[in-house]
């Protein structure tokens, strides 16, 4: 297993896993972004996320997709938007091995704080993370506003 900051060469296969992902959360149609735009996103002049990947065999088989955030109370943090890893990887400690970068990036980077979103029903992730040490703020709910929401929002004023 090798894990390396990833280049926009990897792009295609990280979108391939971010779909892999979309089919596991049960939102298979949900993914609209290209390899195009992840290479210009992430590797533009002034990127928006960062990602390492895991190789076995020269196959990108697992990603840890993050960027920077600034908190008010703490400073800058990390938020690790996506760590996922191909479903014949699981178990075999790549996703743990992903974990441990984004920590030790984080480490590097002088953060205040590491964060992310898991899904409740997502047992094996939540107790890994609860096992890591980590917090799962349950008084605490995610809010989003999509894009027809932003439009309806706008609309009204």
């Amino acid at each position: 297993m090798n894990i390396r900051k990833g280049n926009p060469e990897d792009m295609s296969s990280v979108l391939g896993l971010i779909k892999e992902l979309a089919i596991f959360e049960k939102e298979p149609d949900a993914v609209v972004i290209t390899a195009e735009d992840l290479i210009r996103d992430g590797f533009g002049e002034k990127p928006l996320f960062q990602v390492f990947v895991a190789e076995v065999d020269s196959e990108i088989v697992g990603i840890a997709l993050y960027y920077y955030r600034y908190s008010t109370w703490k400073g800058k943090t990390i938020h690790l938007e996506d760590l996922i890893v191909k479903e014949k990887m699981r178990g075999t400690g790549l996703g743990s091995a992903l974990y441990t970068e984004i920590m030790k990036q984080g480490k590097r980077d002088n953060v205040r704080r590491v964060e992310w979103n898991v899904l409740d029903w997502n047992t094996p992730a939540v107790n890994f993370y609860k096992n890591s040490g980590a917090k799962i703020l349950d008084d605490w709910a995610v809010v989003q506003m999509d894009q027809a929401g932003i439009d309806s929002y706008l609309e009204k004023l």
